[in-house]
């Protein structure tokens, strides 16, 4: 569980127990229902910030999913004239918003861009939405990947600093609520997953990518 998930779960749980008290006491059954709503909210928001326990694939050079979802998005695409290829993930609601590293290394910068709040389901959100980047160095070079706010989602948190050594699959953040992960790859690296597939964050590999000169 994230800790922060238990403070955004008092509010309405203290109401719902309020709720029930004064009910019971005034004898109004209008608070009763809305002591339900309240404690149904309260459990909802303890299960959108559980935290599983995952097991890291050990596959050398393996790229492994940044988040839970469902890729949306598996195009060319270039980075800064570099020519690669990129993933995007959407997270909905019911999935585990804790965001992992993809491959172990270090991060070598990171970047918050404010933006928009488009749906994250919409390839703009990609460009224009609220996002933390990161950019990180690996044995086999740099790679980048995002946190993307979304419509609902409208904070992205990082864990991590600039200058953070990465273990594979190592917790790096969370963004509530709702969003969307990227990854960006040279264009040497293999693509594992197609679009519609679930993944799981830590655990799922998307993609292989060979130190230079096994290709």
């Amino acid at each position: 569980m994230v800790k922060e998930g238990y403070l955004f779960a008092a509010v309405p749980f203290v109401l719902g127990l309020s709720a029930i008290l004064v009910g019971r006491n005034r004898d109004s059954s209008i608070l009763f229902p809305l002591a339900g709503v309240l404690l149904l909210l309260a459990l909802f928001i303890l299960y959108f910030f559980r935290d599983p326990e995952r097991v890291i694939p050990a596959v050398p050079n393996a790229v492994v999913s940044p988040a839970d979802g469902r890729v949306v998005v598996v195009v060319d695409e270039a980075y800064n004239g570099r020519p690669g290829k990129r993933m995007s993930i959407f997270l909905a609601v019911w999935n585990v918003h804790v965001n992992r590293a993809p491959m172990a290394g270090r991060i070598s910068k990171l970047e918050y861009r404010p933006g928009r709040f488009y749906a994250a389901m919409r390839s703009r959100a990609s460009a224009e939405n609220e996002q933390n980047i990161f950019h990180l160095d690996t044995a086999t070079g740099e790679i980048v990947f995002k946190q993307i706010a979304g419509a609902i989602a409208r904070r992205v948190v990082s864990w991590k600093s600039e200058g953070a050594v990465l273990a594979r699959g190592e917790r790096i953040g969370i963004v509530r609520f709702g969003s969307r992960v990227d990854v960006w790859l040279p264009h040497d690296a293999e693509i594992l997953v197609r679009t519609g597939q679930h993944v799981a964050g830590g655990s799922s590999i998307l993609a292989y990518w060979p130190p230079k000169g096994a290709q």
